[in-house]
């Protein structure tokens, strides 16, 4: 994992923790499975992401899924390439 990777993956953790509230994140960085991909030369990343959050209880899949992808738009821009996003409420987690 590059530093730039950590410091990427690091500002996922504090944006869910912090703009939505959650009490579970989990990030993954996978960038190095799509070495040589096209999107890879820009230097964005590519990230999994596991969001609990109360802010999530109410929405349909799709919507949760647009609240992680608005709060994480600057980054969309040029730190993350990739972004795969499993969101959901506390009431539907199991670990």
């Amino acid at each position: 994992m590059t530093a730039r990777s950590q410091a990427t993956k690091a500002t996922i953790e504090r944006k869910m923790k912090d703009d939505l509230a959650a009490v579970r994140v989990e990030v993954e960085d996978e960038t190095w499975k799509h070495a040589g991909h096209a999107g890879a030369a820009t230097g964005g990343g590519h990230f999994t992401v596991l969001v609990v959050s109360p802010r999530f209880e109410g929405l349909n899949p799709l919507d949760r899924r647009r609240l992680v992808f608005s709060v994480l738009q600057s980054e969309m821009q040029g730190e993350i390439h990739a972004l795969i996003v499993r969101a959901v409420p506390p009431s539907e987690w199991t670990p």
